[in-house]
């Protein structure tokens, strides 16, 4: 299976009982439509698989899910830490002013002066905002993903402007 087609949107958190049902992390918006999404894919050892849970249903603010084959708290501990992703074409398309993570991934990120501070390594979500990721020739840069920083993402031209100070 193309790695290059699914997008990671979730990862599976842990046992939840002793009946093999697993804690689902959802990267969505709400965390609820990942289990609008599907077939989901597993992704062990960098390899990806399909699966078709048996039950999904909503868990305080994520999901927990029952896999087939997966029947007890062990085989649902074996889980624990795996990626969940979907085939890229399953996923809606972002909406203006909206992106989808992975294409924001190895972006030049580029400072009000034109000086470029880096690409985009990948993002993380701190609860408050999204944090970009910046490697560049002095390190590892934080920039929050929000509207102070962000000036311009031109996904057609592979760059992010940002109003952004790097520290001498």
């Amino acid at each position: 299976m193309d790695g290059d087609e699914i997008v990671i949107v979730g990862s599976i958190g842990g046992p939840y009982g002793v009946k093999g049902w697993v804690r689902v992390n959802s990267f969505t918006e709400p965390p609820g439509n990942l289990a609008d999404y599907g077939p989901w894919l597993l992704q062990n050892e960098a390899r990806w698989r399909e699966a078709h849970p048996q039950s999904v249903r909503a868990h305080g603010s994520g999901l927990v899910a029952l896999f087939p084959g997966v029947d007890d708290r062990n085989g649902a501990a074996a889980l624990t830490g795996t990626q969940l992703g979907v085939r890229r074409a399953m996923l809606p398309d972002p909406e203006e002013e909206e992106y989808y993570w992975r294409d924001l991934e190895g972006l030049e990120v580029v400072d009000q002066r034109g000086r470029r501070l880096g690409w985009i390594s990948y993002l993380m979500d701190t609860g408050a905002h999204p944090v970009v990721v910046v490697e560049g020739e002095h390190g590892e840069c934080l920039i929050p993903f929000v509207d102070r920083h962000v000036v311009r993402v031109d996904l057609a031209n592979g760059r992010l402007n940002v109003d952004w100070e790097e520290p001498e």
